[in-house]
């Protein structure tokens, strides 16, 4: 009598399984994204959650937030057969997919980011538009949107505008990232990613993700500038960071414990990612950060140490995200539908899904953002004030650039490098 090899129940993959389809640019997706969530929610704790700490660089990670959604749908334009059809997801609404919903919530926050950007900013684009001739001028003269007022009274009124745009951009951001959570959340096929605490997870790791990139982008700025720190600030910032971390490790945990305890076919998928799960998620970049931060927040250490501390524990923090999104999204591709076998992921360094071509798009929100940083004041900027006596100009140090106005040329203190 014929018998089937042991082998082949035991390692067998269904035919259309033996392909990663969704590979490096849906990973670096979900991770740009919540680097978006994660700046804006700082931001938001200074506008309404009054965390005077971070008041010198809430304008900082709104600028930082608007980069990075900026790029949040670059990689799946990478990873379309047809990205010039992306439009379509927009004219064509669908509301039974859960793709086509998020076009529309990625779409709306980014207005509402675009909105409270230009109210914080519009004193400073009115000044620029009177001192400022040539082409330049005409585009500080856009940027007004043809409103020259700038008065003690519309200040109060951008001001609460700002802080109402915060409010509801707040839960937005949190809507936005939870969604990305529930597109994995929701596919049942892939038994690694069906769990309702997928969405949860998803957030409160941007978050994280979100923070500790904000402390290494604000401590090179400072560096390349050669500006004292704001270590009153490190230390708060360092607080918010270890208790986002502290929630997102927790719920991970509780998640790997429950699929261990009941010693399901979920526990499998652990298997083939006992290197980039168990040694470098859980491991090292989890409980390595999680006693550094924590050793940093409770502890009175030195100014220049805890700077210190604080940048390696963030980019550890950083990295242990991103190793969760390869973890979630490569890793639950691994094992065979038919939980017979696994399937093997090649990578690649070059072509439209390589290393090189998602190293491009995660790098292109920093030269944005840099872009950007030569044009308008970012970091440590307040806003200027419209009262009679005060000179309109802003108060930030550095090096010597002219400006042309209708009367002449003047000159105004800027920074020497205004990132």
């Amino acid at each position: 009598m014929w018998e089937l090899p042991t082998d082949a129940l035991v390692n067998y993959v269904f035919p259309n399984n033996q392909v990663i389809w969704w590979e490096l640019p849906i990973v670096i997706y979900p991770y740009i994204t919540g680097m978006m969530a994660g700046a804006f929610v700082v931001s938001a704790l200074w506008h309404l959650f009054d965390v005077a700490e971070f008041k010198r660089i809430s304008n900082f990670a709104l600028i930082a937030a608007l980069c990075f959604g900026l790029f949040a749908g670059v990689p799946l334009l990478l990873h379309l057969g047809q990205p010039l059809r992306a439009y379509k997801i927009f004219v064509t609404p669908h509301v039974t997919s859960a793709m086509s919903i998020f076009g529309y919530v990625w779409g709306g926050y980014m207005l509402l980011l675009l909105m409270e950007i230009w109210l914080i900013y519009r004193p400073y684009f009115i000044r620029m538009a009177d001192e400022t001739s040539g082409l330049m001028g005409s585009v500080w003269r856009i940027l007004t949107l043809g409103v020259r007022v700038h008065h003690p009274d519309s200040v109060r009124l951008d001001h609460s505008l700002s802080v109402l745009l915060a409010g509801i951009g707040l839960p937005w951001a949190c809507l936005l990232h939870g969604y990305v959570g529930f597109i994995f959340g929701s596919i049942k096929a892939i038994a690694w990613w069906a769990t309702p605490l997928q969405p949860i997870i998803f957030l409160v790791s941007a978050m994280v993700s979100g923070m500790g990139m904000l402390m290494l982008m604000y401590s090179a700025i400072k560096y390349w500038r050669r500006e004292e720190y704001d270590y009153v600030m490190v230390r708060k910032f360092v607080m918010y960071l270890w208790s986002f971390f502290i929630l997102a490790f927790t719920l991970e945990i509780l998640e790997l414990a429950t699929v261990i305890y009941e010693r399901s076919h979920h526990w499998k998928i652990v298997r083939p990612l006992f290197g980039s799960f168990v040694i470098g998620q859980v491991l090292l970049f989890s409980v390595v950060p999680f006693l550094l931060i924590g050793y940093v927040a409770v502890a009175n250490l030195k100014d220049r140490l805890t700077l210190i501390l604080a940048n390696v524990g963030s980019l550890l923090l950083v990295l242990q995200v991103l190793f969760m999104r390869y973890n979630v999204v490569i890793g639950g591709q691994l094992i065979s539908k038919s939980e017979r076998g696994f399937v093997d992921y090649h990578w690649q360094f070059l072509g439209r899904e390589g290393v090189l071509a998602v190293g491009l798009i995660f790098i292109a929100p920093f030269v944005l953002y840099y872009l950007i940083s030569r044009f308008i004041p970012i970091l440590d900027y307040t806003g200027e004030t419209a009262e009679p006596d005060s000179d309109s100009r802003l108060r930030w140090k550095g090096r010597e650039t002219r400006f042309r106005s209708r009367r002449g040329s003047r000159q105004l203190a800027q920074p020497k490098t205004p990132l």
